[in-house]
Parts: structure tokens; C-alpha cells; sequence
């Protein structure tokens, strides 16, 4: 029997809601929500599961949870709003805004390659201090003080956390507001999404605790998942596991500004942010801007960090396919050709498509195997193309 879904769902998008509910019955679901918006209007809005199975505690409709690596798009807006204001330049280098940054190999490292996670900071060398995380000057310190782990702009490896404090430094040190605050100011409160780049311990919310996917037996691991478990000085178990102890489950750490992975929110907060660049209506940048989100900035055929080709918009992923290369489960994420976005740790996602004037976002509680999407993520990504119009994804993205 299908697992219930609550909400709204134009009958259009009704495959959307039928791959909800398969993934709560046959793939492992537990709680999640799903929102979609087409043209500025909200079309599909729905969540079920449970938030915490533990405590009988349902998935409701306000229900918010991590969503990890999302955040690096909130981040990434704040930069190209500045960037739009012309108060920060992505040709300059980030001496100019954060002339601490300059040493260590990384004097010539641009704002663009920052955004490019070419900036060769994928990680940390040395232990974080515990609870690190949740002190923006001290990380902001190791930052500039690290060594770069390549010649900057050679190459690009994904700055998994270090993203939120190489980027967010920018938008702190131009702006002169915390990067929680300026999101909060410039994003959230202009589209009224309820996304927090660091939670208020006052704010009244209810969140699902995340569970962490325990590997199975039979699981088939990635490049990445066997340097993280067997190299203990390698990029991906530093840039994995060096987190000072950060739990994320931690309400005083979820209060915490972590751009790179620390952001709350649900799918209807995230479509809320990205339905104004879906339908390039001028709210929060222009149309010129705009179009430099959605374009390809760097790419590779194998990331520094992930061990995977990837593909890069300026701090936004693109659809990346790598099915058939035997890179293992979860190592693609298949959307537009125009659109832009980021997964989250798990398998959540929120993108928009300027082509269809979609806004699209699915969060949940369960992670799942995998570096980018797993087949709960796509499937409901694909049910929606597939509602517009869409033929196939054959060619590495979705197609009319």
C-alpha cells in the first residue's frame, strides 16, 4: 500500500506525487517534502513520512530539516548579488576584498575561482578545534592560513564545507554583514522562503533530525567512499571527516552560519528562493546575471575532491551525468541543460530552470548512498520534466 502524502498537487504534476509516494513505500524514504513551481505559480506542494519515526513524530507542513550542501546555492546567490551591484568584481582577486587570504600559494586566487571551487581549499591539513564549525573567525583564520593543495585555478576540487567560509567571507567582507544576516535580509525576507543560513535558537520550528545512511553489505562503494575509509590523509576523508565533531543534528550547532552545509530549510523554502530565477523576473539579480548563473563556468572529468567528472555553474551545479562510466551508485544528478542548483549531502536537491520556468526542490531525513542524487531524488526530478513535456534525458539532460 502507498504511503500517504499530504499537500497540494496540480493534477499535471500527479507522477510527481506518485514517485513520493513510491519512494516512501519501496525506496527506503522515511520523511520528505517536494515543491515545484512553473511560471511563478506553485503547482506542486507536498510531504509525508515521518520526521522522526523514533518519537511517532510525522512529517508535517512546515517540517524543516539540513539540507546540507543546498546551502552552497544560498551562498553562491548572495555572492552574484553583489557581484550584480557591481561591489564585488569575479575577475579581481580575492586579495582585494580579504587581503589576509594572499599567502600559501593562494595569492592569485580570483573570486571567480573561488566561486569555481578551483581556489585549491578543499579541506583542512590540520584537526579542527572542536566545535570549530560553529566560529566563523576562527575558520575564516584557517582558511587564510592553509596551504593551497594545488596551483590555484588549474584545476577544480569540490570545497565540500570550506565553500561556506571561503565564499561567505566575501559576501561579509563587501557587504559588512554576517552572510546568515545578508541572506536573511537580501533572499529570504524578499521571497519569503523559510531558509535560515544559521537557525536562530529562538525560532520556533519544527525539525526532522537527519539519519545517516548505514552502507549495506552488498553496496557498491565509490573512488570517493574507499579513499575516505582506507587514506586518512587524503582530500576526501579530510574534506569528509575533519569537522571539529560537528554534529548537525545539535541545535546550537544548527544556530551556526555554515554556508558550505549548515543551511535549514524544506523544498517549499528552497522554491521560494529560486522561483524569482526560474521566471528571470529581476528581483534578486538581472537577466544578465542571471544567465552567467546558468552557464557552465568549469568543468572536469575528474574532480580533485569527489573523484568524478563534474560540471560547475559559478557556485551552482549543472546536470551532470555520469551513468554508464562505473563510477558506482550516485554519482549523477540529471536536470535541464539551463538549469542550475545544488544537491545536498543524501540526496536532497533545489534548482531552477529558466527553459520551463520551473523552480524544483526535494529535501528529506534519510540520507542515501551515493556523492549526488539516488534514484528517490531523480525520479521525482524526472516524473516533473516528464509532467512539462520533457522526452527524455538521454543526452546527459532533459530535453523537450
Amino acid at each position: 500500500m502507498a504511503s500517504k502524502v499530504e499537500g497540494r498537487c496540480d493534477p499535471r504534476f500527479e507522477a510527481v506525487r506518485q514517485a513520493l509516494e513510491e519512494n516512501l513505500a519501496e525506496r527506503g524514504e522515511v520523511g520528505a517534502s517536494v515543491c515545484l513551481s512553473v511560471d511563478g505559480e506553485t503547482l506542486v506542494d507536498i510531504w509525508g513520512g515521518m520526521a522522526n519515526p523514533e518519537t511517532n513524530d510525522p512529517w508535517q507542513e512546515d517540517t524543516i530539516s539540513i539540507v546540507f550542501s543546498c546551502s552552497k546555492a544560498a551562498t553562491a546567490l548572495c555572492a552574484h548579488i553583489l557581484i550584480d551591484r557591481g561591489e564585488l568584481d569575479p575577475k579581481a582577486l580575492v586579495a582585494d576584498y580579504w587581503p589576509e587570504f594572499a599567502r600559501n600559494g593562494k595569492e592569485k586566487t580570483t573570486v571567480q575561482m573561488m566561486l569555481n571551487h578551483e581556489s585549491a581549499l578543499p579541506t583542512l591539513r590540520d584537526p579542527v578545534k572542536p566545535g570549530g564549525f560553529a566560529d566563523w573567525d576562527y575558520m575564516v583564520r584557517r582558511m587564510a592560513d592553509e596551504e593551497a593543495f594545488w596551483e590555484v585555478g588549474t584545476r577544480n576540487g569540490y570545497h565540500m564545507i570550506n565553500f561556506g567560509w571561503t565564499v561567505g567571507e566575501l559576501v561579509r567582507r563587501v557587504s559588512g554583514k554576517s552572510l546568515g544576516t545578508f541572506f536573511r535580509e537580501e533572499v529570504a525576507e524578499k521571497t519569503g522562503a523559510r531558509f535560515w543560513l544559521g537557525l536562530p535558537e529562538t525560532e520556533d520550528v519544527h525539525i526532522a533530525p537527519i539519519r545517516q545512511y548505514v552502507p549495506k553489505p552488498d553496496d557498491e562503494p565509490t573512488e570517493f567512499a574507499i579513499k575516505l575509509m582506507t587514506d586518512p590523509d587524503s582530500i576526501q576523508h579530510k574534506s569528509f571527516l575533519n569537522t571539529g565533531g560537528w554534529d548537525f543534528n545539535d541545535r546550537k550547532m544548527q544556530a551556526a552560519e555554515i554556508g558550505g552545509g549548515g543551511g535549514l530549510s524544506n523544498a517549499r523554502g528552497q522554491v521560494a528562493m529560486y522561483t524569482p530565477l526560474a521566471i528571470n523576473d529581476g528581483s534578486l539579480v538581472s537577466s544578465d546575471r542571471l544567465m552567467n548563473m546558468t552557464m557552465v563556468s568549469t568543468a572536469t572529468q575528474r574532480d580533485a575532491t569527489l573523484l568524478i567528472p563534474t560540471r560547475f555553474a559559478s557556485g551552482f551545479m549543472k546536470s551532470m551525468d555520469n551513468r554508464g562510466r562505473g563510477l558506482g551508485p550516485g554519482t549523477s544528478a540529471i536536470m535541464g541543460e539551463r538549469a542550475f542548483g545544488h544537491v545536498g549531502a543524501g540526496g536532497s536537491i533545489g534548482f531552477a530552470d529558466p527553459e520551463c520556468g520551473m523552480a524544483f526542490s526535494y529535501t528529506m531525513n534519510q540520507m542515501g548512498n551515493g556523492i549526488l542524487l539516488n534514484d528517490r531524488g531523480q525520479s521525482l526530478i524526472d516524473a516533473a520534466y516528464r509532467s512539462l513535456g520533457y522526452r527524455t534525458n538521454a543526452p546527459g539532460a532533459w530535453v523537450r
